[in-house]
Order: C-alpha cells, then structure tokens, then sequence
C-alpha cells in the first residue's frame, strides 16, 4: 500500500499554519500549565534550604528558566528573521512578532528577579555587571523591536525592519551568555553545565529542569496563540479568513 506523504512545507504558509498553530497550543498550554506547578511545588516545598544563600536561593528557580528564554526567544527571532529577509516568507515576520512580546517578558522576570537575588546576596538591587548589563541591553533590544514594529504602517516593511534589528541584536546574547567567563562578574556562574556534574542537589536540579521545560512550553503555546491573532489581522481580506471568524 502507497503510503501518503505528508507536505510539511505547506505549513509555510498562513492558512495551513493558522489551523495547525489552533490545534497544537492547547496542549502546550496544558503542559506548561501542569509543569509549573509541579516545578514550584518541588521548588519551593521540596528543595532543601541551601547551606550557605538560605531560602533565598530559590528566587533561581523562576531567575534561571527565564534568563535562559530570554536569550533564547531571541535567537529565535532572529532565526525566523533571517529566513524572512533570505526567502521573502510572510509567515516568519509574524513568527518573529508573536514571539517578541513573550521574549520582552521573560528579559524584564530575569531582571527583576535577578534583583531580589542580588540584594541579599550582594546588598545592592543593582550592579553595573556585565551580565546584568548585557541582559538590560536585551530587554531595550526587544522594546525596540515592539516599538519599531508598531511605528510601521506596512506589515511588511515592519518586518523587514525589525529583521535587521534582531540579526543586529542576536550579538548580544553570546556577550550575556560568555560574560561570567570573559569578564570579572559579581554574577556566579552556571549551576547546570553539559561538560560537568550539576553543583546542585538532586531534588534543586528537577526542580530548575522541570521549570525550564514549563517556560519552553509556555513560550511554544503563547507564541502559537498570538501569530493566529497576527495571521487574522494581516489575512483579513482573504476569502478563508472570513470563514474562519464565523
């Protein structure tokens, strides 16, 4: 028997990829949604009290997952612009749209919780650190997008703008990720590496891992729900549209 195949390039386009994104974000909301909770439970209840920060410590669990999509939303972006300038492709303008916001706000939760961390561990909400730094670059970086975006009739020329400012920007995060590295750092480095053992306990590295994964979930099913939201608002004068609103 013939088996048929299946056209994943048709999904390129933003009527297929509008009816695929409505099927799939539930459950990824679904996953995200059961997935923080476990985290924090296990976070926050379970974790043991680290020996030398105390209960402080477990502000990482919300400061590392977000630090970590912050700067990998934007990679994203980029990528999504790049194929955009390079194919001239509508739907990866609205990809990287959709994923912007979402992008902004895990930039200002790693900011923000980064200060309640530092405050007791280093007395200062603030240091001009180069991690720290580079991450606030970050959040400007994606306020501007927002803002370069909105300041643009024309979807296209919008996209076409805010391409060059994500390949201009996506500089940026290896500088944040290597900062602790290339620079002396009030910041500490990473806790979870691929070359060595974790430098955490057990039950404290399921409950980062498990948080992390909640915010890849999270990041998936929000940015499926909101490019629907774009793809109706730049398609509306298509025929399809129409039926798909009523």
């Amino acid at each position: 028997m013939k088996q048929r195949a299946i056209h994943w390039f048709k999904y390129a386009a933003p009527q297929p990829f509008y009816e695929l994104a409505g099927r799939l974000w539930p459950w990824f909301a679904g996953l995200a949604t059961v997935l923080t909770l476990v985290g924090l439970w296990i976070s926050f209840f379970v974790a043991p009290t680290d020996a030398q920060q105390g209960e402080g410590y477990r502000i990482i669990f919300v400061h590392v997952p977000t630090s970590q999509m912050s700067m990998f939303i934007y990679v994203v972006m980029a990528f999504w612009s790049g194929i955009g300038l390079a194919f001239n492709t509508r739907l990866s303008g609205m990809m990287a749209a959709a994923l912007a916001p979402t992008g902004a706000l895990f930039a200002f939760l790693s900011l923000v919780t980064g200060a309640l961390w530092g405050k007791p561990m280093w007395g200062a909400w603030w240091v001009w650190d180069a991690r720290l730094t580079s991450e606030l670059i970050l959040l400007f970086l994606y306020l501007g997008f927002l803002a370069l975006q909105s300041s643009i009739d024309d979807p296209r020329r919008a996209d076409k703008a805010g391409a060059v400012l994500s390949l201009v920007g996506v500089i940026n995060v290896p500088i944040i990720y290597f900062s602790v590295t290339w620079w002396n750092t009030l910041h500490q480095g990473a806790s979870v590496s691929m070359t060595r053992a974790p430098s955490m306990a057990s039950t404290m590295l399921a409950g980062m891992l498990i948080m992390v994964v909640a915010c890849w979930m999270y990041t998936i099913a929000i940015a499926l729900y909101r490019v629907r939201s774009i793809i109706l608002e730049r398609e509306r004068h298509a025929e399809w549209v129409r039926h798909a609103v009523e």
